[in-house]
């Protein structure tokens, strides 16, 4: 199975109602699309995140599944989800990847390129 039959693109976007800046709590939604582009089967078995804000704390998180789901995303099919995180500062980035399982058996990581988190005009 190489190159990895799983691609991952995603969208963010910063949730003004749900931060608060004095706290220094900036929330942010990521919406997930999985795209099997294989020929078999493949089955999301848990997600590894690395999670940086602007600051460079990093922090790891680790799980079954996403959003409490082990999908199987069929050849040709795109399974998509949203989730959010909380950063203290206006910035940061996540990356990572998902635990795959094919059809025949066989366990791969489908890489998660890094993404960027930030508030509107954080960057110029």
């Amino acid at each position: 199975m190489n190159p990895c039959p799983i691609q991952v693109s995603v969208r963010t976007e910063y949730l003004p109602r749900q931060s608060e800046p004095h706290n220094q709590q900036y929330a942010f939604a990521y919406h997930i699309s999985i795209a099997n582009q294989g020929d078999e089967n493949a089955q999301l078995i848990s997600r590894h995140w690395i999670i940086t804000d602007g600051n460079e704390s990093r922090q790891e998180v680790q799980g079954q599944g996403v959003v409490g789901q082990q999908p199987v995303i069929t050849p040709g099919d795109v399974y998509q989800y949203s989730s959010g995180v909380i950063l203290e500062t206006e910035i940061g980035t996540m990356s990572g990847t998902y635990q795959m399982r094919s059809e025949s058996g066989e366990a791969f990581d489908a890489p998660i390129p890094t993404f960027l988190l930030a508030i509107p005009n954080a960057i110029h």
